[in-house]
């Protein structure tokens, strides 16, 4: 198989990438040779002896910011290697909230390149004339942009085709369809009392799948409501949301 993707990871902490990227579906990937990761150092880029990456924020303030110079011979680096083509992507708080349709949107690229930030954040003159596109993963705080860069690889390499067993395994995920994922169940079919509800084991393939989306609907609308404005719904499904909601006492406005 021809190589898929291409991921270029500038980080002041290689070594975090090392038990993540070596273990189970991303190392798969690398194995079968649909993506190929590359971690920089970002002090490779600098060319002082003390390889400083860091400084002072200009007007006051705690913290320290990260230079532009390595990070922007960094990616200049890579863009001789790789091309023009290759989305910069900033991990940062302030970035667009990741979800499964920027996973999507992500693994369509050949290339993509990720900066970790770090301290009190980078220089914006790397935001506003060298990165393309700024990924947060949560609404809170992490040290750093290694963890997030994990997460939004794990997120994208497990798209690309080839990557899972199941082509059809990624499209029946949590959110690829709009919903949360129905219940699931396996062996033994009694465990401490409690059993396997009865469809599963119908043999009626039509008819579990009409109880996983009807389940899946129900999760949703009780875990995640807001969900359920983006996901496309038959008449009888919104019908059936109309039953859950009247049901807990819920408007069907809402």
């Amino acid at each position: 198989m021809n190589i898929v993707m291409r991921i270029d990871i500038l980080s002041l902490f290689p070594k975090m990438f090392n038990s993540p990227f070596s273990e189970s579906i991303i190392k798969r990937a690398i194995d079968r040779g649909l993506v190929s990761i590359f971690i920089h150092n970002i002090r490779d880029f600098t060319h002082d002896k003390h390889h400083t990456v860091d400084d002072y924020p200009y007007g006051g303030g705690s913290g320290m910011v990260l230079k532009p110079a390595p990070l922007f011979e960094a990616v200049e680096s890579l863009r001789e290697e790789i091309g023009d083509v290759a989305p910069v992507i900033l991990l940062t708080p302030q970035g667009r909230l990741l979800c499964h349709k920027i996973a999507q949107e992500l693994s369509t690229q050949p290339n993509l390149i990720f900066i970790c930030g770090h301290y009190e954040g980078v220089d914006e003159r790397v935001r506003k004339h060298l990165v393309t596109d700024e990924i947060s993963i949560g609404e809170y705080v992490l040290t750093g942009g290694e963890l997030a860069a994990m997460v939004v690889v794990d997120a994208v390499v497990r798209l690309l085709p080839g990557v899972l067993s199941s082509e059809q395994a990624s499209k029946e995920d949590s959110y690829a369809q709009g919903f949360l994922e129905y219940p699931q169940y396996t062996r033994p079919q009694a465990y401490r009392g409690w059993e396997v509800p009865p469809i599963l084991l119908s043999g009626n393939h039509q008819e579990i799948a009409r109880w996983r989306r009807e389940q899946a609907i129900q999760r949703t609308l009780e875990q995640r409501p807001d969900l359920l404005g983006k996901a496309v719904l038959s008449e009888e499904e919104r019908k059936l949301v109309d039953r859950i909601k009247q049901k807990r006492g819920v408007s069907s406005n809402t």
